[in-house]
């Protein structure tokens, strides 16, 4: 394909037909690995698979900005601020320069939270997806939505690469210039249950808008390299993906019951003496992120500490190169856990 775009115009090869031509060509191979990638892309927008066309599919933030600002990570205020998911840009407008592109669902899943009032949330409409992918609980989230389809519900459950919504730029907290509106895109995992009730606990005196279904209650995974590693001819596997991550961080919990132990049973390790002796907390590693990808249960006689939360150590190469959670901080001369570490592990083990 890069050759093409070498050639002079002629008969049949305008640069328009080549545009159409290369779309139409990603379109295709991305159609023929739907049978062997658990998620599909939320829009027609597939141009994450061209080299160096990463900025017809992501927007950032400013015309002048890079295009990692619309990416996944610690991509913002010069690494300092964590972006939780994708902006993939609109390809399609109305005679007003709205975007008119449909939101798809990512996989086959079930409808578990509208919020129809933009002014509620910094994602403004919103939508969130249950999916078990490989018998694994993620949860997809679609932000900045013009508006839902009329008549989905709560419940419904949506079929992959249904239309689930029209693309937008709502939100309580910026204004989206028509130039960047697009659909923010989370892969998600589900931190627990009980977020509402530990909410009030945790955050007494603010609002709490969305129940289980506030952002902060969903940990992201990199939807970026998730949809890279699908484009693999190797293919993909959603555990692998889960259980690869890089460590931020391994803390010890006095915790022995709590719904992320049931709901991700797959990322639990084995321990013949926990066995043997019985459970007296979880060893746990996190990813710079917050999201628990290996849980080991622990024997009295392997906790040292009476303290509810321990951290036993920090990948610290990759706690300097990914700053912007602060879930582990140095003071001091020493690392701790940070206040945001303290409060993801509450919520966790809550």
């Amino acid at each position: 394909m890069i050759p093409c775009q070498h050639r002079r115009p002629g008969p049949g090869n305008t640069p328009q037909f080549s545009k159409v031509f290369v779309l139409a060509v990603i379109l295709l191979f991305s159609a023929n690995l739907l049978a062997q990638t658990p998620f599909q892309f939320p829009t027609a927008n597939h141009y994450l698979y061209v080299p160096g066309a990463e900025l017809k599919f992501f927007a950032p933030t400013e015309p002048d900005k890079p295009w990692t600002s619309g990416s996944f990570g610690c991509v913002r205020d010069n690494g300092q601020r964590f972006h939780e998911g994708l902006d993939i840009r609109h390809l399609q407008t109305d005679r007003r320069g709205e975007p008119t592109d449909p939101v798809m669902a990512t996989a086959a899943g079930t409808v578990v939270y509208i919020n129809r009032r933009p002014s509620l949330s910094n994602y403004g409409n919103y939508i969130v997806i249950r999916h078990v992918i490989q018998g694994i609980e993620i949860y997809s989230l679609y932000a900045h939505l013009s508006a839902p389809r009329p008549g989905l519900f709560v419940g419904e459950p949506v079929k992959a690469g249904e239309a689930i919504a029209t693309m937008g730029r709502t939100s309580n907290a910026e204004v989206i210039a028509q130039w960047r509106a697009h659909v923010h895109f989370e892969l998600n995992v589900l931190v627990n249950d009980n977020f509402a009730s530990w909410f009030k606990i945790a955050s007494p005196g603010e609002r709490n808008d969305h129940g289980e279904w506030n952002g902060q209650n969903l940990n992201g995974l990199n939807d970026r390299e998730i949809l890279l590693q699908e484009h693999n001819p190797n293919g993909f596997n959603l555990l692998d993906f889960l259980r690869g991550q890089t460590e931020l961080c391994r803390v010890l919990v006095r915790a022995t019951n709590f719904p992320y132990l049931k709901r991700y049973p797959m990322l639990v390790l084995p321990n013949s003496v926990a066995q043997r002796q019985g459970i007296a907390g979880y060893e746990i590693a996190l990813n710079y992120n917050g999201v628990a990808f290996a849980l080991m249960p622990r024997a009295p006689s392997e906790i040292k500490s009476p303290a509810k939360y321990q951290l036993l150590s920090v990948n610290v190469p990759n706690a300097l190169a990914n700053p912007c959670c602060h879930l582990v901080v140095k003071r001091g001369g020493r690392w701790q856990l940070g206040n945001e570490g303290l409060r993801e592990l509450e919520l966790l083990t809550y």
